[in-house]
């Protein structure tokens, strides 16, 4: 089977890559897919030409914002992983550039190059939070997208069901949610350093329940995606098996970071809420601000159940909290980071 991968060399597309190479545990490859990979002209090719060493990888340049430059990268492709995407942009403009424009340029190729099945990497934030603390999201529940970026997601979601209901192209929509795992960007090795120092800030009491997704559990359900026939045209929501606190979250990152005096500073909900405020406002005006739009969300509910996932794909996530962190940790340590 030929697949293509968007997305490389980004923190789940690059891992990805590496697991379909090296195997979960560096067993070696879990199958025999002949892989090509959707590159900018400007990204260092480096980590995929390491993993070339092991299996041929061909590299197509191109850009999922411009059209006329993904016919090579989808000719004579059995499956799409679209992966790519923009979180925190520097400007809102390109949420939609990317998420939405991008997806609609990339599935429209696909279909005309009869490209049989694409799987598309969402986000939570398509649906929003929590109405209620304690009732997780379901595949079923009205969308609710979380500004921008959400909506951005969002209406990539509809243009990948549009071609599903109109027979176009098998699809199969995943929804995983903080990401953690080898490989993370600099936000995430941010995220610990805040910890290490040992008073991060805590929004509210810190029992929010968040959803998390460690990179190779969403692997997992990406390659269930393909071989399940029961998922064309099928939603899931992808994370670890249970929902954790914030607070769990961070004790849990100090504890493996061995922080020796860690005292969270706790701050009202409210100031969460005037973060929240300051960023509706900017992006408003097409501004966008990480720090501001990370300090808005960090008292919400954000967490779903995966019971969809598990009855129809057999998605059994392996790997939970802190053992992910750990993986993490040892992963930036590696690479000189902490």
């Amino acid at each position: 089977m030929r697949i293509l991968i968007t997305g490389v060399p980004g923190w789940l597309g690059g891992r990805f890559l590496e697991i379909l190479i090296k195997g979960f545990e560096n067993e070696g490859p879990i199958n025999d897919w002949k892989i090509r990979c959707l590159a900018l002209d400007a990204i260092d090719l480096s980590f995929i030409n390491n993993l070339s060493q092991y299996k041929k990888i061909e590299v197509i340049l191109g850009d999922i914002t411009k059209k006329d430059t993904l016919k090579n990268a989808v000719k004579d492709i059995d499956i799409i992983f679209h992966i790519v995407g923009i979180i925190h942009p520097k400007k809102i403009k390109e949420l939609y550039q990317v998420n939405t424009l991008g997806t609609l340029n990339l599935i429209s190729e696909a279909f005309y190059a009869g490209v049989k099945r694409f799987i598309h990497i969402s986000s939570n934030s398509v649906a929003g939070t929590n109405l209620k603390r304690h009732i997780l999201m379901k595949e079923e529940d009205e969308p609710m997208p979380y500004l921008n970026y959400g909506l951005s997601k969002y209406y990539a979601e509809c243009i990948v069901k549009g071609f599903q209901e109109s027979g176009k192209i098998e699809t199969v929509i995943l929804r995983p949610c903080w990401f953690y795992g080898p490989n993370q960007p600099k936000r995430q090795t941010k995220f610990f350093k805040m910890i290490q120092k040992g008073n991060p800030i805590v929004f509210g009491n810190g029992l929010n329940f968040r959803s998390m997704s460690y990179v190779d559990n969403t692997i997992l359900a990406m390659i269930l995606a393909v071989e399940t026939k029961e998922a064309v045209g099928q939603t899931y929501w992808i994370a670890d098996s249970r929902p954790y606190t914030t607070l769990e979250i961070y004790q849990t990152v100090a504890e493996l970071l061995e922080v020796k005096n860690f005292k969270p500073k706790f701050l009202p909900n409210f100031s969460s809420e005037i973060f929240l405020m300051a960023d509706k406002l900017f992006q408003s005006l097409g501004i966008y601000q990480t720090e501001i739009h990370v300090a808005g969300e960090m008292n919400k509910d954000i967490a779903c159940s995966i019971d969809k996932a598990r009855l129809e794909l057999g998605y059994e996530p392996k790997i939970e909290l802190r053992e992910g962190m750990r993986r993490s940790i040892e992963w930036c340590r590696k690479q000189g980071l902490l």
